[in-house]
């Protein structure tokens, strides 16, 4: 609704209950009225300030280390924030010195892994990577909800799991080669999304099969829009590992791999289907 006496109100303006669209916005003459004006302009202001955010890595991976999987902090080949948001090629790398620490990580994971009899010596089930990408507004609120919902899913499974590495201004691509490292056999990076008007604070979710340098969008899947209005970590939690799940067991991942796990969940939900009626009916 409007205070303003001149603006006239979209005859669609029910219709806003059911979504943050801006639709129906109204009229005051020619123009949009005041209020949606300044509304659109505050929401234009916080995508801004969510590229244009500190992030706070190290924090996050603390919050992280709270929930039991211990974590590592790296950063990218972009050195600030400038030259990552015009170089996107450097996010997709780590600098020289993360490099190293991967390495190190790498290494003392094989070892702990030789001297366990739960773990896999030949690598792991899963690496998580955590990154700002274009909003590390979605990293910080939203990234530790949803570990929170997904790790018991992992360890009742009893799955192998990396370090979850945390990288300053990454890009999704970067998950290859730290997925590579470990020789995970499915990366997910959690990665703030380019901030929409309404939604600064949207988080996606990128799975690739058998990570290494070299691969294509085409070879990811995404769970997008995570965050309380839109994909809730519960149910985000659920769609990674249903797609982590049938990754592992098809081996593969991308558009070769579809998310049917509604068709599952309504197929469940069904009736049982009585074979006497239907011989009787038939």
């Amino acid at each position: 609704m409007t205070n303003d006496p001149i603006a006239r109100p979209d005859a669609w303006l029910r219709l806003r209950a059911f979504t943050p669209a801006r639709i129906a916005l109204g009229r005051a003459g020619a123009s949009l009225p005041t209020s949606e004006l300044l509304d659109f302009q505050l929401s234009h202001a916080r995508a801004r300030d969510a590229v244009h955010a500190p992030f706070d890595s190290a924090e996050l991976a603390r919050r992280i280390q709270q929930l039991g999987i211990t974590t590592i902090c790296l950063s990218s080949a972009a050195l600030n924030r400038q030259v990552f948001l015009t170089r996107p090629d450097l996010g997709r790398q780590l600098n020289d010195a993360s490099r190293s620490t991967l390495a190190g990580a790498a290494v003392a994971l094989c070892d702990q892994s030789d001297s366990s009899q739960t773990a896999t010596p030949k690598g792991v089930d899963l690496t998580i990577v955590v990154s700002d990408g274009l909003s590390a507004l979605a990293a910080e609120r939203q990234v530790v909800p949803l570990l929170a919902a997904w790790l018991p899913l992992l360890r009742a499974e009893r799955r192998t799991i990396s370090p979850v590495v945390v990288v300053e201004r990454g890009r999704v691509f970067v998950e290859d080669e730290i997925g590579a490292a470990f020789s995970a056999q499915v990366a997910v990076i959690l990665i703030g999304e380019r901030p929409g008007l309404g939604s600064p604070d949207s988080l996606g979710a990128y799975l690739v099969y058998a990570p290494r340098p070299g691969l294509s969008d085409a070879h990811r899947n995404c769970v997008s829009n995570i965050r309380p209005q839109g994909l809730s970590p519960e149910n985000a939690a659920q769609k990674l590992h249903y797609l982590f799940r049938e990754s592992l067991a098809r081996q593969l991942s991308g558009i070769a791999l579809k998310d049917e796990s509604l068709a599952i969940d309504r197929a469940s939900q069904d009736p049982p289907v009585d074979d006497a009626r239907l011989l009787t009916d038939g």
